[in-house]
């Protein structure tokens, strides 16, 4: 199961080159079913290796000029304020056992993957609905931008995910990018988002295993580069539907074993 898990970690990277988002919402599962790394701890790998990986993208999109710093700030700063609240204050609050019925136990660990599976059902929908026509306005209305900046920031806190499928359509219609440029922009936000709530891990959690970490990250890396080369020639928005479908699946099956198994 862990050489699947390794090379499912490309996955990763494939989707956040192609498409700006996703693959987050696949560590989660990948770390904690084909590695058997706890839920909790997971989120904060998760966080690690997302942000490592999108930084790597940013480079090559910033080559690109698929960057657009202002608009990429106006949602991170908020959003990195939610991650703080909810990582280092409320999450640390919550019991591992929440409680008990017919004696089946409802943990921390059980709510965050269902919460989880939950948030990739939701965004398949999104990814497999036909793209509509977007309206472009003038001006970037930077106000709503970072209202939704904090509300990702608070998914991302609570279950480690980079938000990219709630970042692309925010960056398309309150910052008024082009899909390419929403796609960089995005994941410097990924990055900044993952690399906050990352860090501040750090002084609560000291059995990090750097090592696994550094390989999972290396692969999750091979697949940004091919899903950034291949985004130059693939229109990201015809492969959406398919890994739509893909987390679809993904989420129905996590609930399920949750629940029965």
């Amino acid at each position: 199961m862990e050489y699947f898990g390794y090379l499912a970690s490309v996955i990763i990277g494939l989707s956040l080159g192609l498409i700006g988002g996703g693959g987050s919402i696949l560590t989660i599962p990948i770390l904690v079913y084909l590695f058997k790394i706890d839920p909790k701890l997971a989120t904060s790998y998760s966080l690690f290796i997302v942000g490592i990986t999108a930084l790597s993208g940013c480079f090559s999109h910033y080559r690109m000029g698929n960057l657009r710093i202002k608009s990429a700030l106006y949602f991170a700063v908020p959003s990195v304020f939610s991650i703080l609240v909810i990582r280092e204050v409320i999450i640390l609050k919550i019991p591992n056992l929440l409680f008990t019925i017919n004696n089946f136990q409802v943990t921390k660990g059980f709510l965050i993957m269902i919460i989880f599976a939950i948030l990739m059902i939701t965004a398949s929908f999104s990814m497999i609905a036909k793209a509509k026509t977007q309206i472009q306005t003038a001006n970037t209305n930077y106000w709503q931008l970072a209202l939704i900046g904090a509300i990702v920031g608070i998914i991302t806190g609570f279950l480690g995910a980079g938000g990219g499928f709630l970042i692309i359509p925010a960056l398309l219609f309150f910052a008024n990018l082009p899909m390419k440029q929403a796609v960089g922009t995005s994941l410097l936000i990924i990055f900044i988002n993952s690399a906050i709530g990352f860090l501040g891990d750090l002084y609560i959690n000291t059995s990090i295993n750097y090592f696994f970490l550094a390989s999972i990250s290396s692969m999750a890396f091979i697949g940004m580069i091919i899903g950034t080369r291949l985004s130059k020639k693939i229109d990201g928005n015809k492969l959406k539907p398919i890994f739509g479908w893909f987390i679809l699946v993904m989420g129905i099956y996590i609930i399920v074993k949750e629940m029965f198994f």
